[in-house]
């Protein structure tokens, strides 16, 4: 047992570095083919490297690249995510940001377009799906990510709305450095980087589900050993076609554990009727697993 937990850590210590490394790919991708060709702005710590880094240009003799301004800007939230996330979380997100200012400085710029719509959409999701695929593996890419995950645990709210708060004061600058169109492309490519990455980290979508079974425990059992929710139960429910007993199950998941819960209901109970809808917001508690 010893043997196999050890195996099932070392798989998922390969798979985060691994998420990592895609990451930096992708990160690199949309900097050095979308944003910079198109005069986009990126969304948090990113966004405000590019943004120093054109300052820097323009006012300043001394010149420090975009790359090493994301490592260097990122620093402080390697501090918060020790004291308030965990230690592993921050050595993982040193290791994606550490890799994104590599893969910046070492992939060569490539003009596919300089349309700037067309590099904001694009640029914007390949950077939310990467940052997406990054948080739903466990780790973070830093920057705004960071912020977003301590404040979604205390407010709830989508890691992607937390961004898109924060980003306002980027989509200005980009207004005052290439003129108040490209504010609109940044913005536009904000919303896209947002809405990809919250429909490809699915760790914070909550969904009710309802479960009508006449094998109530069996059912609890099998949801329970599979995933880590609370189930409410409601006797004495009674079908309409034949009147048979049935027990109602009520439970709160997120998107993620969707597989978890399909699996648990083919062994528990095939013939259970299940309703599953989104669910706005949870008062409450809610179990958030640790990155």
């Amino acid at each position: 047992m010893d043997d196999f937990q050890q195996l099932s850590k070392h798989h998922r210590d390969v798979v985060k570095a691994s998420t990592a490394f895609i990451y930096a790919i992708l990160v690199s991708i949309a900097m050095n083919y979308f944003w910079t060709p198109g005069h986009i702005y990126s969304s948090g710590i990113t966004g405000l490297a590019q943004l120093i880094n054109s300052l820097m240009s323009k006012f300043l003799p001394v010149q420090i690249s975009t790359a090493a301004l994301l490592f260097i800007l990122n620093v402080p939230m390697f501090i918060i995510a020790w004291r308030s996330i965990g230690h592993k979380f921050t050595l993982y997100t040193f290791l994606a940001v550490t890799l994104s200012s590599i893969m910046i400085k070492l992939v060569a710029p490539v003009g596919l377009t300089h349309d700037p719509i067309i590099c904001a959409i694009f640029g914007g999701a390949v950077n939310g799906f990467g940052t997406g695929t990054a948080l739903k593996n466990g780790i973070s890419t830093g920057g705004l990510d960071i912020i977003g995950i301590v404040l979604r645990r205390k407010t709830g709210r989508s890691i992607g709305t937390i961004n898109m708060a924060f980003n306002s004061i980027i989509v200005i600058a980009a207004g005052f450095v290439y003129g108040w169109p490209y504010a609109f492309y940044s913005a536009l490519g904000l919303f896209v980087n947002g809405r990809v990455m919250d429909m490809t980290y699915t760790r914070q979508q909550k969904m009710q589900v309802m479960i009508i079974t006449s094998r109530p425990k069996t059912v609890i059992d099998s949801v329970q050993n599979r995933i880590r929710r609370g189930v409410t139960i409601v006797h004495n429910a009674e079908g309409a076609y034949q009147h048979d007993d049935k027990t109602i199950l009520f439970t709160v998941i997120t998107r993620y554990e969707m597989g978890e819960l399909k699996a648990a209901m083919a062994e528990s109970d095939p013939h259970a009727f299940v309703s599953i809808s989104d669910t706005v917001k949870i008062l409450g508690h809610f179990y958030e697993p640790k990155p």
